[in-house]
């Protein structure tokens, strides 16, 4: 098989198992190092320390793996329709979208192994293949905007304007040689409707992130105290925030999925539930969810801050 009826190959069996969009880039050096190691080095990735290591797999993912020619990035869709919340009049905190089912880790981990499972059936040729989901240290979002999964948007998510931005990112470094695909055109425009909309002011410019003022990062990533400039921003966020996605308008008329379910914690968990969490409650409620990121210290903490703004809310005083 030639290269390009490999790359389609591939791409038709990373359909068959669900992902909604996928593309190619060469394995070798990313784009937009000089980027990163100013971000690094300005304290953007705040307590993140686990991002100033393994450097060089993170510039080139061809270091990743022995003869890495090709990297596959792929994208599934998560975005759902928010089941009813129990009208029970008791405060609730919010989940990101991403995070109110399956755990992605494991459901995309499988599909993709499946699928290298499958292609080696079908081709007289050795080939060697690691599949990634958010665990190895890859630069997930320059590879999809290298391999024209979509372009990066002005609050750093990959979009694109068919799927929008609701879907996470696998890849699959491997040694075959692909097709690689062309990056695709930026559409974002003069909108700055995520720019505008972000509670903490976590973007200090367009295509800039200051991750140590996203909730996102606070909720899930940030092991400590939370400072109290931000509290009343978080508003009742307790694990993650959707907010900028929420405003994009390329997420608007988007496609949903039933993927990977509704389960506990769910997206409108009751707060004194999760302040009465013990570990054996948080470890019930939140297995096989990648909820479990955040640790039980971290949900209560998150969920204390809720309470308090609730009560605030409820009493005018904001």
């Amino acid at each position: 098989m030639s290269p390009a009826e490999k790359t389609r190959r591939l791409k038709e069996l990373l359909s068959a198992a669900g992902f909604c969009r996928c593309g190619v880039a060469v394995a070798g050096p990313i784009g937009r190092v000089p980027y990163l190691e100013r971000w690094l080095s300005s304290g953007r990735a705040g307590t993140m320390a686990y991002l100033h290591g393994h450097r060089a797999f993170r510039t080139d993912p061809a270091k990743l793996l022995d003869g890495g020619r090709s990297v596959v990035v792929a994208a599934m869709n998560y975005r759902q329709r928010e089941p009813a919340t129990p009208d029970d009049g008791r405060p609730r905190g919010r989940v990101a979208m991403y995070a109110w089912g399956d755990d992605y880790h494991d459901v995309m981990r499988r599909r993709l192994d499946s699928v290298v499972d499958r292609f080696r059936a079908e081709v007289d040729e050795t080939f060697e293949a690691r599949c990634c989901v958010d665990t190895a240290p890859l630069l997930e979002r320059e590879l999809a905007a290298m391999a024209g999964v979509g372009w990066i948007g002005k609050n750093t998510m990959v979009l694109h304007q068919d799927v929008g931005s609701y879907f996470f990112l696998g890849e699959i470094v491997t040694t075959l040689e692909l097709a690689p695909d062309e990056p695709v055109a930026d559409h974002c425009g003069r909108c700055t409707r995520c720019l505008d909309a972000c509670p903490t002011g976590a973007f200090p410019a367009a295509y800039e992130m200051d991750a140590s003022k996203c909730i996102s990062y606070l909720t899930i990533e940030h092991r400590g105290e939370i400072a109290g400039t931000f509290h009343r921003a978080m508003g009742d966020w307790v694990f993650g925030c959707d907010v900028c996605q929420e405003v994009c308008p390329f997420n608007r008329d988007t496609p949903y999925t039933t993927e990977f379910g509704v389960g506990p914690p769910g997206p409108r968990p009751a707060l004194a539930d999760i302040v009465a969490w013990d570990e054996d409650a948080y470890r019930a409620t939140l297995k096989g969810s990648a909820t479990r990121r955040a640790k039980l210290p971290m949900w209560k903490r998150n969920a204390g801050i809720a309470v308090k703004n609730h009560a605030a809310e409820n009493t005018g005083d904001r």
